[in-house]
């Protein structure tokens, strides 16, 4: 005859109990997460404002609105290792040939006072109101004003660009714009 076992409580089904166990655990730890997420978000300031939660309704960051910044006429000057900008001493690179004119759209500066036959010649300038303008480099030539082969683009309002000429004595250069006609003062650059 075969042995009976003494009958055990019957341990159900293991693997649902597991599952109902890990749902469980799950859902706990998902609010708490979540009331952890919300409470971060208001400690923040992240998200809607009903109004409701005695924050102020106030701008917390001011941007001011963009305004263009005033420029300088004439070449910019970098400082060599050791100069100070407080420096009484001249600085090397000379000074424009002229200065701005108010009555010229356009305002046009020489980087050189003095250059010899075929050395560069820089020519800067602002074109307020003339940006994307294509700017053609004209030189005074017995008594009238001819092209010379450069020419420059206007971009955030300022132009630059160079020209080289083997032409000895007195030079003067402006510049003119190719769609309006509008042009620069001269400048005089002596060559040679």
């Amino acid at each position: 005859m075969a042995e009976q076992l003494p009958d055990r409580p019957s341990e159900g089904h293991p693997i649902l109990t597991g599952l109902v166990a890990l749902v469980g655990v799950t859902v706990v730890v998902g609010l708490i997460l979540g009331f952890a997420v919300v409470a971060g978000s208001r400690v923040l300031g992240i998200g809607g404002d009903g109004g409701g939660s005695g924050s102020s309704s106030e701008r917390s960051m001011y941007l001011p609105r963009p305004e263009k910044t005033p420029t300088e006429s004439g070449p910019l000057v970098s400082l060599q290792p050791g100069e100070s900008s407080g420096s009484s001493e001249p600085s090397s690179t000379p000074e424009p040939t002229e200065s701005e004119s108010p009555e010229f759209a356009i305002s046009l500066s020489a980087g050189q006072v003095s250059v010899g036959p075929m050395e560069r010649i820089d020519l800067t300038g602002t074109y307020p109101g003339g940006e994307g303008a294509i700017l053609q480099v004209e030189r005074f030539v017995a008594g009238s004003w001819t092209e010379f082969q450069v020419t420059a683009s206007v971009s955030n309002e300022t132009f630059s660009t160079y020209v080289q000429t083997g032409q000895t004595g007195i030079n003067k250069f402006r510049v003119r714009d190719t769609d309006t006609g509008v042009r620069s003062n001269a400048v005089t650059v002596t060559v040679g």
